[in-house]
């Protein structure tokens, strides 16, 4: 009898995903016995022209690491979409657009100049931009074209799972990856979350949370938190209460505040989520100010919280209810 058949493609992702999938450890085996890989590039020598020689519905498992960022990872995700019985969003930058999602707060415009004519460099091409179509002296040659907007694998093909992370954790995968060899039975499919919790980081957090009212944000490097005691009553900008639950809340236990790499919890926009925790812990001045003074000192609180949009939707952007910044001009 035939082995089952599995997938795993790179978009606009840093790698991390492969990486995340190898420190499963030896269940890694178990995988290489009860698959035959058909099409990862990133550890074996597959070509496209492979995947399309495949019929379609041929590979029964494909992860989808990446976001969409390129007319290479959209023809990919419809070909791999094609092809495969169970497509996988891996990670987070195929769930939810991931730090190359904050592409979507300027233009390609801005983002072109600022490697290509504004970067401090001695290479004698500054200026010259990348073009989708070049002549050579060996003929023409092409190059993806660069899309204006991110996009998440779902909002370009249909999903069956999603497993959230930047990037997931070895335990979530490893217990995915065991209900599948042991066919224990999965979710219905249909863009469904697997591999993670269904409450926010801060219900498997252990740092102590005692509701104090802050006074100033602080960016990671201002201050050494006091252990043991919630760091956004500490001021610093932690994403747990905006975050799905899964990882085991890794980051806050040592000192790092949670960036929102799990994505939001299911109907919630995780920056709004985020702005009314946030609401919740700051100041608002005694009670013998009067509205416009209360006002003061909330806004200079706030003014002490760097780059609000980076930080709620670090991870999440492209697939938030913003999805992009909105730009007069996309060549200023």
């Amino acid at each position: 009898m035939a082995k089952p058949t599995f997938a795993m493609y790179w978009a606009a992702s840093c790698g991390g995903c492969e990486i995340s999938l190898l420190n499963v450890g030896e269940l890694i085996l178990d995988v290489d016995a009860a698959f035959d890989v058909v099409f990862w590039p990133c550890v074996a020598d597959f070509k496209y022209q492979d995947v399309e020689g495949y019929p379609d519905g041929f590979i029964d498992l494909c992860l989808f690491n990446g976001a969409i960022r390129n007319s290479e990872n959209e023809e990919l995700a419809h070909l791999l979409r094609r092809k495969s019985k169970t497509l996988v969003a891996f990670g987070s930058c195929a769930y939810e657009g991931c730090a190359p999602g904050l592409a979507n707060l300027t233009t390609n415009a801005a983002t072109m100049r600022t490697v290509y004519t504004d970067s401090l460099t001695t290479d004698e091409t500054r200026g010259n931009l990348p073009q989708p179509v070049s002549q050579v002296p060996e003929g023409e040659i092409s190059i993806p074209v660069l899309y204006e907007t991110v996009r998440s694998l779902d909002q370009v093909v249909p999903v069956d799972y999603i497993i959230p992370g930047c990037p997931p954790e070895a335990r979530q995968i490893a217990a995915v990856l065991r209900a599948v060899l042991n066919g224990m039975p999965l979710p219905a499919p249909g863009g469904t979350i697997i591999g993670a919790g269904n409450v926010a980081l801060c219900e498997e957090c252990p740092l102590a949370k005692n509701v104090k009212q802050i006074t100033r944000f602080y960016r990671p490097y201002e201050i050494v938190p006091d252990p043991g005691i919630c760091l956004l009553e500490q001021g610093l900008v932690c994403m747990g209460p905006a975050t799905r639950s899964g990882c085991g809340a890794l980051c806050p236990q040592v000192g790092m505040r949670c960036e929102g790499c799990y994505g939001p919890l299911d109907g919630q926009d995780q920056g709004a989520r985020m702005l009314a925790a946030v609401a919740s812990v700051v100041a608002a001045g005694g009670s013998h100010l009067d509205e416009h003074a209360q006002a003061r000192e909330i806004a200079a609180v706030m003014d002490t919280l760097v780059d609000p949009a980076g930080t709620f939707y670090r991870f999440s952007l492209a697939h938030s209810l913003l999805r992009r910044a909105r730009v007069a001009d996309s060549s200023a």
